[in-house]
């Protein structure tokens, strides 16, 4: 009689051949939409599964995990793990896997991005193209602020803050970080939140989600920001208090955002944030190049492959289970 394979849930389509090499040793079972499963979808998709590939839209929790007796690894394609209960997988004696590292370069250039078409107010000039208001050249019209020279504030001084400080270099700029725990770095001056704040004209959030983290950019911090300065999120929505960001970009305490994070994700359509000229809304995609996500995608299922193998996964959060054996 031929064994049943294991068989392996994945909840989104993923670019590359990382399906394919699952498929050669696995039953795998993708989830067919755009939108995320429901907790209850995701629960009829697990049911069953020895492996789970998870994104950063999908919440394993006990209920999840009460619904999946045979799950025997967790691998979610994100540097991040927010989404995870950690100590509950940790608890069921379960490894998860995350992707870290292989997006870091592919976000700072998106922080970049966005960095720059705030600050000169690209959004706004594309629109004015469109709708017919570029009459001819105009010494005060669409006035940006300079990048080049200016100060830039990293908030999170881990791998993509650091990636991003390495391109302010190019720019002549004074860098500035702010990081939980203490850190040095070349050309990097780190000083306390208020300070960053205050004296940076742009701020950038590369700091991970944490219960320390949530909210960290709120009224007092947005007041304390010179009325110039422009503030880029690529890291997670709930940093920033929405609801301040939103009242200072319309009475002018900040010049302009850049977010690729929001809550909720997506934003719905009638959100006031959409409605601003001086916010550039872009949809989660700072890891979202052909080679990073293929890259991601081949490292997730790689963390299956190897505990299906018997092997520790690669890049796991919770190593503790690895030591404590079956």
């Amino acid at each position: 009689m031929t064994a049943r394979w294991p068989r392996v849930a994945v909840t989104r389509a993923m670019p590359g051949d990382a399906l394919d090499r699952l498929r050669a040793v696995a039953e795998v079972v993708v989830w067919p939409h755009r939108r995320p499963p429901s907790p209850e979808e995701l629960r009829t998709l697990a049911a069953g599964a020895t492996g789970l590939v998870t994104m950063l839209t999908d919440r394993v929790d006990a209920a999840l995990l009460d619904a999946c007796p045979d799950l025997q690894v967790v691998a979610n394609m994100a540097a991040g793990h927010d989404n995870l209960d950690v100590p509950e997988l940790t608890r069921r004696g379960i490894p998860v896997g995350t992707t870290p590292g292989v997006l870091t370069e592919s976000t700072a250039d998106l922080a970049w991005a966005l960095m720059l078409a705030a600050a000169r107010r690209l959004p706004e000039a594309a629109a004015a193209v469109r709708d017919g208001e570029w009459v001819t050249w105009e010494p005060d019209w669409l006035l940006g602020v300079d990048v080049a020279g200016a100060t830039l504030g990293i908030v999170g001084y881990g791998r993509i803050g650091a990636a991003v400080a390495r391109r302010a270099a190019g720019f002549g700029m004074e860098v500035l970080a702010w990081n939980r725990t203490p850190r040095t770095a070349t050309g990097v001056t780190f000083v306390e939140l208020d300070e960053l704040v205050r004296r940076s004209d742009v701020v950038t959030l590369h700091c991970a989600l944490t219960d320390e983290t949530r909210g960290l950019i709120g009224a007092a911090e947005l007041r304390a920001m010179k009325p110039t300065a422009v503030l880029v999120n690529t890291a997670r929505g709930p940093i920033v208090d929405q609801g301040a960001l939103l009242r200072a970009l319309e009475t002018g305490e900040i010049r302009a955002a850049g977010l690729d994070v929001a809550v909720p994700e997506p934003l719905p359509p009638d959100d006031p944030l959409l409605s601003l000229p001086n916010c550039l809304v872009v949809p989660h995609i700072g890891s979202a190049t052909v080679t990073t996500r293929s890259r991601m995608a081949g490292m997730a299922v790689d963390h299956v492959l190897a505990v299906l193998a018997g092997d520790p996964p690669p890049h796991c959060v919770n190593p503790e289970v690895l030591a404590s054996g079956p």
